[in-house]
């Protein structure tokens, strides 16, 4: 990659290393070292190691000084929330990483561009460089950016909450059942393997979820089963009062 690149790159996340190299090894995943041995830079794997403590620490500052009057649990919840891999992943998509992301030509072909474990990787391999070239408030000043828009969302649809625990409630009050999950799919390489999830209530199937693992897959599965339970029940009471 050559510095014009990096510059460009600098233009789209409107931030400005002193070193280069720092943003360089954020973005090279470790499939693009085994195809060019002699590549000059490390991958992003020690830098993401960096930037998630970075994440976690800047995330639960924010939450502690701008929420007062909640609890350690809630707190704790709402972090979990900002920093799930997905959210992670769809902070890297607002910011177009995906496109300078170094792949390998293999991992490229299979779609890593959009995978969302390299996404989240790759975001928070940048947190670290950010923190290692300008320090804490930097990276606090890009981090805060972006999860205050996050945060309400979250906040505003309870998208701290479990998303299976709000799921068992709704079904055992509407159906005086509880949910169940099942695996029906396994894809892709050990490292990188995605589990697709169904969330049923009895033996109606209310949803369907990918993650890359089976709680998250189960979690995602269990969201829409939510969505889908929850506009049953708000039709039926509907059609209860006009009866």
């Amino acid at each position: 990659m050559s510095i014009i690149d990096i510059i460009a790159i600098e233009q789209e996340l409107q931030l400005s290393f002193s070193d280069k190299a720092l943003l360089q090894r954020a973005l090279t995943h470790r499939s693009y070292l085994n195809e060019d041995p002699d590549y000059p830079f490390e991958d992003n794997e020690r830098l993401e190691f960096l930037g998630d403590a970075v994440l976690d620490f800047v995330t639960a500052e924010y939450l502690y000084h701008h929420y007062p009057e909640l609890p350690e649990g809630r707190l704790t919840n709402l972090r979990s929330a900002l920093v799930r891999t997905e959210r992670l992943a769809q902070f890297a998509n607002d910011l177009n990483m995906g496109d300078y992301i170094l792949l390998g030509r293999g991992e490229a072909d299979s779609g890593g561009r959009k995978r969302t474990a390299i996404l989240c990787d790759a975001f928070e391999a940048l947190i670290g460089a950010i923190y290692l070239d300008s320090g804490l408030d930097a990276a606090s000043y890009f981090i805060h950016a972006m999860i205050e828009p996050a945060l309400q969302e979250i906040l505003a649809t309870n998208g701290d909450r479990d998303a299976k625990s709000l799921l068992q409630e709704l079904a055992q009050s509407s159906h005086h059942l509880t949910p169940t999950y099942r695996t029906v799919q396994e894809a892709g390489p050990d490292h990188a393997k995605e589990f697709t999830v169904e969330a049923l209530i009895g033996d109606k199937i209310y949803g369907q979820g990918n993650g890359l693992s089976k709680q998250l897959a189960a979690q995602a599965a269990a969201e829409r089963a939510f969505e889908v339970l929850q506009q049953e029940v708000e039709q039926l009471m509907m059609s209860t009062m006009t009866e």
